[in-house]
């Protein structure tokens, strides 16, 4: 098994127990494998949308910011960070999407429909914490993957204890990606940032931990505790 022990650090908390619990019950199963595809899908998504708007390193005119002695308009991404930041999110989007197809086998061996499932609160609550001008929002929203990956890798190990021979083989081949993911993420964030980003891991951690451990009526794979 894949060591996580840097993912569990970074981390604000576990899952809690009542979440493990809920997720384990077999009439969940389609929800978890459902949200499981959607959230491959919006990783990808992700992934695709930072390389369009960072693909030539510059970063655009900040709008409605009164940041102005932050703001670094105009400024463009090294070469090296250019082409890091596209090579990592190339590689990642390619993955999940691997991921996604692999999820939509398995929903289909087992006859789970794709069905529609609204969208929990997780990473609208973490998305509050971007900030709005650059080259802020690119470490910002590099910070937040780097969050939501390692989210994903800690709850699959939690979850694979209770899972079938097939389900359980599956998430723990998926710890390897999903903690280099986390950390491609959180070191492209550092890289552009040019100093460490400890203080707005903090921050991030902060709100990651309010979602995960505080009551959620929508359960699916990010939510927090059963309410």
């Amino acid at each position: 098994m894949t060591d996580i022990s840097p993912i569990l650090e970074f981390l604000p908390c576990p899952t809690p127990e009542a979440w493990i619990e809920e997720a384990r019950k077999p009439e969940n199963l389609a929800v978890i494998l459902v949200d499981h595809a959607n959230n491959e899908l919006k990783a990808a998504q992700s992934a695709m949308a930072i390389m369009s708007r960072y693909r030539t390193g510059k970063f655009g005119q900040n709008r409605g910011s009164s940041h102005s002695n932050e703001e670094k308009v105009g400024l463009q991404l090294k070469t090296e960070d250019q082409l890091s930041l596209l090579n990592k999110m190339s590689r990642l989007a390619r993955e999940e999407l691997r991921h996604y197809e692999q999820v939509l086998a398995i929903m289909a061996r087992r006859d789970i429909p794709y069905v529609h499932l609204g969208a929990g609160r997780y990473a609208g609550q973490l998305s509050t914490a971007i900030r709005t001008f650059e080259p802020f929002r690119l470490v910002d929203t590099l910070i937040m993957g780097a969050f939501i990956e390692a989210r994903s890798c800690e709850r699959f190990a939690a979850l694979s204890p209770w899972l079938d021979d097939e389900l359980k083989k599956f998430y723990l081949s998926l710890l390897k990606s999903e903690s280099r993911h986390f950390q491609d993420y959180l070191t492209l964030a550092e890289a552009i940032n040019g100093a460490s980003v400890a203080d707005r891991v903090a921050i991030f951690a902060g709100i990651e931990q309010d979602a995960i451990e505080s009551p959620d009526h929508h359960f699916c794979f990010h939510s927090g505790v059963p309410a």
